[in-house]
């Protein structure tokens, strides 16, 4: 009678545990969400200027390294046409 007593007791805990995984799960998303809205009320987002600003400096940026690696490329085929005396 205690081994089937035992055994009951088993089978409640793993039910037990079973159920308490799945009450874990949202509760834990809702907690991350809430985090998550905390943390970006907290973000410092940049004015329109800013945000313009560096744009134009990524694309001025762009554009000067395009053209140097043209400049490099062009340089570099030149220089094998002349060493190999062939047009490419």
């Amino acid at each position: 009678m205690a081994k089937e007593e035992k055994a009951n007791a088993k089978v409640a805990k793993a039910k037990d545990a079973k159920v308490k995984a799945k009450k874990k799960g949202p509760n834990r998303i809702v907690k991350y969400l809430r985090d998550l809205k905390s943390e970006i009320k907290k973000v410092v987002w940049p004015s329109r200027k800013q945000v313009l600003n560096n744009t134009g400096i990524v694309l001025a940026v762009m554009v000067i390294m395009g053209v140097f690696l043209a400049c490099v490329d062009y340089g570099l085929s030149f220089l094998v046409e002349l060493l190999l005396g062939i047009d490419l």
